[in-house]
């Protein structure tokens, strides 16, 4: 139906006879004349019909926005005056000899240009139109080509695309499980899979050596601002390399496609121990552009009589950290107020501060509601600890270490913001040397999930889990992480012994693992993996603010989806055959 695509007409198509479908963008009448601004996938041209072909040229003036033409014309020059720069087609145009109206369409509910400012609802109502707007039509051609590239990369260096079920058995990954009733095995369920971990595993073991997939995930979450229960990962498998090695290819591969998407030299990314990210950042996601950092002070809280320091510096779970923003001191007392109820959000009970206005004047110098608790001497070690200068402010954390560390770690990130402190487009780190396990509630769970390898033996592990590192290492953009992976347990004993340290008792695991434990059992080769966040990846490089932006027909915060009203009611019928009776709204009260 037509000959070339409205946005890839340049100069050298002028005088060639050209065939064009897509959608009116806008419609002009200017004396006599009809200029239509033609738009499909590619871009836009515009389409002149002038009186010469009259019945053409009342066709055209009967076409309304969002009608879908098509055009027979001839390309031509734009007159010097006319020409668009801001077009990638200004510099020609089509004269229109032919038109047909192929559909019409009603008025849109909003307008289809970057410039209109949409309520997201409306937009996920009508996601169909909001896909023709340019800047997210353009984000998902983007993640076309960012596909295109990863699976040429991984291609090229022996990765095989292999498929993994998507109707799979319940495992324990972190998150609830979306589950599936079977029709055919009453009272029993399958689950969409919140990872490909365990078959990919298996792939292993059957020898395929390298994998790859671009993943269909799903995670029945507690609703976040930008999550959603399905996402797609870039999954990755490898056997007999290292930990070193599977960080090579996958950072060969992130540099590769910033190269050829962005024009973007990475170049070599550093590491950083989890430690240390949460030590100076905390944050095992630190954004590097920013350039402040947590400093511990609690030695010299552990010799005042304030309570809010001197308790969690005496606590072996607590932490007592000092943020220093150059300049800050300018920060008004009501904006100082914002940051301490943006703090809260993370637990913190309230956020201490001082300002350094003329510190040759020592204390006197000095600006704060708590320096009245706090000796003198002290207050002028952690000014000389923390390197301050007039116009500074500091900002305290004192509580749990989590607390600390959550609650500092994003109002440095809030901060560098606000104050635009960001100092380069992008920070990439490795980060490395996770915990294996976290202890919460008196147990142990891991820290990443149960098939990582420790980087200690069976009985190191099990005589103490909470020293125990392993050998799991994430990949961190700009304070988001882009993915996380590890080596994996390929050994029996060493599996077993995971699984008594979190509970997990020999008939649990055969009932939920047997099937992985077996095949450890016929030579499973040493093997490790990656994950990558399609979406997050796509986000990033083009700049959105959500996720959600980069996925065609994503869910909202709600885990909802608009347009076609999902989740919906079923036919009880329907119910029946899969054996479940949902409870009355009275029941449920009761």
């Amino acid at each position: 139906m037509r000959s070339h695509y409205c946005g890839t007409l340049r100069k050298e198509h002028i005088d060639q006879e050209v065939t064009l479908c897509g959608w009116v963008d806008r419609r002009r009448d200017h004396g006599g004349v009809i200029f239509l601004d033609l738009r499909d996938r590619d871009g836009i041209v515009q389409v002149v019909f002038d009186p010469d072909t009259e019945e053409h040229f009342q066709r055209a003036d009967k076409v309304r926005s969002e009608f879908v033409l098509q055009v027979k014309g001839r390309v031509r020059a734009r007159t010097e005056s006319t020409v668009n720069p801001n077009m990638a087609t200004g510099e020609i145009e089509v004269l229109g000899k032919e038109l047909e109206i192929l559909n019409s369409s009603e008025t849109p509910p909003f307008q289809l240009d970057t410039h209109t400012d949409v309520g997201e609802d409306v937009r996920l109502r009508y996601r169909f139109l909001d896909l023709r707007r340019n800047d997210i039509a353009d984000k998902l051609r983007l993640r076309s080509r960012i596909t295109s590239i990863l699976r040429n990369y991984l291609d090229s260096n022996g990765f095989l695309d292999i498929e993994t079920p998507i109707l799979t058995r319940a495992t324990p990954e972190g998150a609830r499980d979306y589950l599936v009733p079977s029709r055919t095995h009453a009272g029993k369920f399958f689950a969409l899979p919140q990872s490909p971990q365990l078959f990919k595993q298996l792939l292993m073991v059957a020898g395929m050596d390298r994998y790859y997939q671009i993943a269909k995930c799903f995670r029945d979450e507690d609703l976040r601002a930008d999550r959603q229960p399905e996402f797609t990962q870039i999954d990755l498998e490898t056997s007999f390399m290292d930990q070193d090695e599977i960080m090579a290819i996958t950072e060969g591969m992130i540099r590769e496609l910033f190269q050829q998407v962005l024009n973007v030299d990475l170049g070599d990314l550093p590491r950083m121990s989890y430690a240390e990210a949460m030590l100076r950042f905390g944050s095992d996601r630190p954004d590097l552009r920013i350039p402040l950092e947590l400093t511990d002070v609690e030695d010299l809280m552990q010799q005042v009589d304030f309570k809010v320091f001197n308790g969690p510096a005496n606590d072996p779970k607590g932490r007592v950290a000092a943020l220093k923003v150059p300049g800050g001191a300018k920060l008004s007392r009501k904006e100082i107020d914002e940051y301490t109820k943006f703090v809260g959000i993370y637990g913190a009970k309230g956020l201490a501060w001082i300002k350094v206005n003329e510190l040759a004047k020592g204390v006197e110098g000095l600006q704060s509601p708590i320096l009245k608790f706090m000796p003198d001497d002290i207050v002028m070690q952690m000014m000389e600890r923390l390197a301050v200068a007039d116009g500074d402010i500091i900002f305290f954390g004192a509580d749990k270490t989590s607390v600390v560390n959550e609650a500092l770690g994003a109002l440095r990130v809030k901060l560098g913001e606000d104050l635009n402190m960001i100092e380069r487009e992008w920070a990439p780190l490795w980060v490395v040397d996770f915990p294996m396990f976290e202890e919460i509630d008196g147990g142990w769970t891991s820290l990443h999930h149960p098939f990582t390898a420790p980087t200690c033996s069976p009985e190191e592990l099990e005589a103490n889990p909470g020293a125990a590192l392993s050998k799991a290492y994430d990949l961190v953009l700009n304070g988001t992480e882009l993915g996380g992976g590890s080596i994996r347990i390929h050994k029996s004993d060493m599996q077993q012994a995971v699984f008594r340290i979190l509970g997990i008792g020999p008939e649990e695991a055969d009932e939920k693992f047997g099937f992985l434990l077996d095949a450890l059992k016929y030579g499973c080769p040493p093997h490790g993996g990656l994950a990558f966040g399609l979406d997050r990846i796509v986000m990033l490089m083009t700049g959105a603010k959500s996720i959600r932006d980069v996925i065609a027909f994503p869910k909202t915060q709600t885990a909802a989806c608009l347009m076609t009203d999902a989740p919906g009611v079923v036919e009880s019928k329907q119910l029946t055959e899969l054996n479940i009776r949902l409870r009355k709204t009275e029941e449920k009260q009761g």
